[in-house]
């Protein structure tokens, strides 16, 4: 069974644990650096950005983290979560970010907690029910949430908000090889599609290990089905005892490592 920790410091870690068991995971509520090398990968839950952010630091996670990030380990971040593992933070962060995932991200960019909302995303990148050729809607809560300002170009947008106007439409999930960020918080619904694909697809792509995803359907009581294969990667052990990509050439590397920023695709000014 798939073992995926839960950063439990603050915030929606118990909800994401529900979620996870029903994909056929095993959650595991990380406070401690040591609990790391017992997971195949990590979820960095919503909650408040700055007290998370704090945390990390006084929990001495921080560092870790950002290490198995850039080693390729896989990490979902959900509303704060995607704040942290962002690499350029707009809004009042008093800690730096992990500076995992290239995009830019506004901290609270709706407004007030009056401003939340609740809205249906096309679901059509998510897992497919068995027997069923088409994904219904996936209703997104937005809470006190930030916006995706502009991502680097190796980004692959997951999920958007349907455009409003002229404007184009707005991701709010996005995935650049095993790291995944959603804007919205999926933990606080019944719809577990999006653990499913964590799963699935960013953990099985890490291990490379294509029956990871019918493993996970299986575990969840066929619930779910791979709509692709991960692709084929160069492995090294992990603190896990898992096959993860090795960590590529130095042009590849994200931005952060090689000094230099990519390339980036802006949404909004």
């Amino acid at each position: 069974m798939t073992t995926v920790g839960v950063l439990a410091l603050q915030g929606d870690f118990r909800e994401h644990s529900v979620s996870l068991r029903r994909v056929g995971a095993d959650p595991l509520e990380v406070r401690r650096a040591d609990q790391l090398a017992c997971c195949d990968a990590l979820i960095i839950p919503g909650g408040e950005s700055t007290t998370i952010a704090r945390l990390l630091l006084s929990f001495e996670l921080f560092e870790p983290i950002q290490k198995l990030g850039r080693d390729g380990f896989p990490i979902w971040g959900t509303c704060a979560g995607a704040i942290l593992l962002a690499d350029d933070v707009r809004g009042e962060l008093d800690r730096p970010p992990l500076g995992l995932l290239p995009i830019v991200i506004d901290r609270n960019a709706y407004g007030r907690q009056v401003d939340s909302f609740e809205t249906d995303l096309d679901a059509s990148a998510l897992p497919l029910a068995d027997g069923t050729e088409t994904a219904p809607p996936f209703h997104a809560v937005f809470i006190r949430a930030p916006r995706i300002r502009s991502l680097a170009d190796d980004v692959e947008v997951v999920m958007t908000l349907p455009a409003d106007g002229d404007e184009a439409p707005e991701p709010v999930a996005v995935r650049r090889g095993v790291l995944l960020a959603t804007t919205f918080h999926p933990e606080l619904t019944d719809d577990a599609r999006l653990h499913a694909y964590f799963v699935e697809h960013c953990v099985a792509l890490a291990r490379g290990d294509a029956a990871l995803a019918s493993d996970t359907a299986a575990g969840a009581g066929g619930g779910h089905r791979e709509r692709r294969s991960p692709r084929p990667a160069a492995t090294r052990p992990t603190a896990a005892g898992h096959a993860q990509p090795a960590r590529p050439p130095e042009p590849g590397r994200h931005a952060v490592l090689a000094g230099e920023r990519p390339r980036h695709r802006a949404f909004l000014v």
